[in-house]
């Protein structure tokens, strides 16, 4: 612990281990929008953010917990979901007339093939202009959910049951998880955002 007259506390923020000022600061002298991308155990959210000197604007938003209104029936916290959840404020970001954005991950480390670089994947592929490099994205098989329906196959009915139980609530077999992630997908496309 410091000691002495002169030292500075940190902002709350930056204590409780939620806000890098110095990576936030380096994002927002760019004089564009963010697309900021937060991840729970249980859901993701997506926004465009912009900087405001009285405080941040957001532009446009979207959170996983939306994606059951589009058909969507898997994991609301999966690959596939941050996928289209990104995706999805992609499209309502160009509808309001924004066309480009940075990436702000926040405190996540930058993983090559993790879940913030396929919301950075269904961002771009939505039309949002965001600089990227093609080596960082996951591969289209995982963002399709094709791993979690490989290995839905190799399980037997009662572990499939087992492992598998809100996806059967909700009425999809996780073994269809792909079909199910390209209509979501496709109704995006066609739904007014």
């Amino acid at each position: 612990m410091a000691s002495g007259s002169n030292y500075k506390i940190p902002f709350r923020r930056r204590r409780e281990g939620k806000t890098d000022y110095a990576a936030r600061m380096k994002l927002v002298h760019y004089d564009k929008s963010r697309l900021v991308v937060r991840l729970s155990n249980a859901h993701v959210t997506v926004q465009i953010i912009d900087y405001a000197p009285e405080g941040d604007l957001t532009l446009a938003s979207a959170v996983s917990k939306e994606l059951p209104k589009f058909g969507y029936l898997g994991g609301l916290s999966n690959i596939s979901a941050v996928y289209l959840t990104a995706y999805l404020v992609a499209k309502r970001a160009l509808a309001k007339g924004i066309d480009d954005a940075i990436l702000d991950i926040g405190l996540k480390s930058p993983i090559r093939g993790s879940k913030v670089f396929a919301a950075l994947k269904g961002a771009v592929d939505a039309g949002l202009d965001v600089p990227y490099g093609d080596f960082i994205f996951p591969d289209d098989e995982r963002i399709r959910g094709e791993h979690i329906a490989a290995y839905a196959e190799s399980l037997d009915d009662d572990e499939l049951n087992e492992k598998f139980s809100k996806y059967l609530e909700r009425g999809l077999n996780p073994v269809d998880l792909p079909e199910n992630f390209e209509e979501a997908k496709k109704n995006i496309d066609e739904a007014e955002v």
